[in-house]
């Protein structure tokens, strides 16, 4: 019998996203609640609401009157008084700062800017690949050893930053999403997100402005000449390290995890190029990594759960992407699903700016792996980690290499 199954563990009054169980029976947890406690609560983290019904994460994701984005990541440490800036604007922007620092990041992001960074990411890619293949082992974890490379160096390449930092990249995400609040007043100054970006603009600002996104950023003047203020610089770069890394390697981890036990859908991406695009839309959809959240400004109800003025509420995208209500056959996979207005990238003002990065990199990292490894599956099904907090995807992913058929 498995936790979910326990009675002595009700998710509807106990939930706390952050917990191990949670990690690995996510789905089965969502579609439990959505059945008979649309709107969970848990204590952890000073109390978290948890809506698991698509109207309901639409309603409050598309709400900026009721609800407050300068806290978007879950703490017992809890924003107040950030707003409307917060601290990693657009992300954490309500109006009427949010647009115009959206608008500031948007050329980075467009198809035309993405479709440049599309040949260094497949070159990344075969690079990683070429390393497994070299090391001849039959299983090999492919979240440690390809998916989590693949955004830390794409965007270390958009910073402008050395490929290595890497490395700090992944333990300042493990700290803020997977532990919040776990590590507060145990980590040296130095090895901290805030330490690294500093240091970082502090370095740049003794040369000239290179072509990368800190150069732009630290280049920007507005209509009237006015550079941009530091905290938004600072703020622009740390959610790009922190929104930007996660997110994409859990979603190509998931996507890995599914295509070893889907010999059927490998195949079919392998043999037919115009399935990809849908594909790439329904993997995001079926195991959408990311669950953001809101703070409530004020006393309200929704579906019979009583929410305080600065509750936090989470708006877990991933839920809402396999509600029936919302899905024809919602929890199952389907290929070339053809209507699929999934909310994995968000939705409301917040819709994720990257969105065209993120599938690039989902789709490049595919392609190139089941054209060099088309042939594999689990090693160890029990062995499959999920990563705790609000973004969802395998942190531990042993696969066995096999030969084809």
């Amino acid at each position: 019998m498995t936790d979910l199954q326990q009675p002595t563990r009700d998710w509807a009054t106990t939930f706390d996203h952050t917990d191990e169980d949670y990690a690995q029976h996510a789905p089965e947890i969502w579609d439990d609640l959505r059945q008979r406690c649309p709107v969970a609560h848990g204590e952890a983290h000073g109390g978290v609401w948890f809506p698991s019904r698509h109207d309901d994460v639409s309603a409050i994701a598309n709400d900026t009157e009721r609800f407050t984005s300068e806290g978007v990541i879950v703490s017992i440490f809890k924003p107040e008084n950030l707003a409307p800036m917060g601290y990693a604007p657009p992300i954490t922007a309500d109006p009427p700062f949010h647009a115009g620092s959206r608008r500031i990041l948007l050329p980075a992001f467009s198809p035309k800017a993405i479709e440049k960074l599309e040949p260094a990411t497949r070159e990344t890619c075969n690079e990683l690949i070429d390393d497994i293949l070299a090391s001849s082992d039959d299983i090999v974890d492919a979240a440690v050893r390809y998916t989590q490379h693949i955004p830390v160096r794409v965007i270390a390449r958009m910073l402008g930053v050395p490929p290595e930092d890497g490395d700090r990249f992944r333990m300042f995400i493990h700290r803020i999403l997977e532990k919040p609040g776990t590590y507060n007043g145990h980590v040296e100054p130095e090895n901290t997100l805030v330490y690294y970006i500093d240091q970082t603009l502090r370095e740049r600002a003794t040369r000239p402005p290179q072509d990368d996104l800190i150069g732009y950023l630290m280049s920007y003047r507005d209509e009237d000449g006015n550079p941009l203020p530091d905290e938004q610089i600072f703020g622009n770069i740390g959610l790009l390290i922190i929104a930007g890394i996660d997110t994409t390697w859990s979603a190509i981890g998931a996507s890995l995890w599914h295509l070893a036990q889907h010999r059927d859908d490998r195949r079919r991406i392998i043999e037919d190029p115009a399935v990809v695009p849908f594909a790439v839309e329904e993997l995001l959809r079926f195991y959408a990594p990311v669950t953001m959240a809101r703070i409530a400004k004020e006393d309200m109800v929704i579906d019979g759960a009583e929410i305080k003025a600065r509750d936090w509420l989470l708006l877990p995208f991933p839920a809402a992407n396999r509600d029936p209500e919302a899905f024809e056959d919602a929890g199952s996979f389907v290929i070339d699903r053809q209507r699929n207005r999934h909310l994995a990238f968000g939705l409301g003002i917040h819709r994720c700016a990257g969105s065209n990065l993120a599938r690039m990199e989902l789709r490049v990292a595919i392609e190139e792996w089941l054209r060099r490894i088309p042939e594999y599956e689990l090693a160890d099904p029990e062995g499959v980690r999920w990563s705790t907090g609000q973004v969802r995807g395998p942190r531990e992913l042993p696969v066995r290499i096999l030969q084809e058929a």
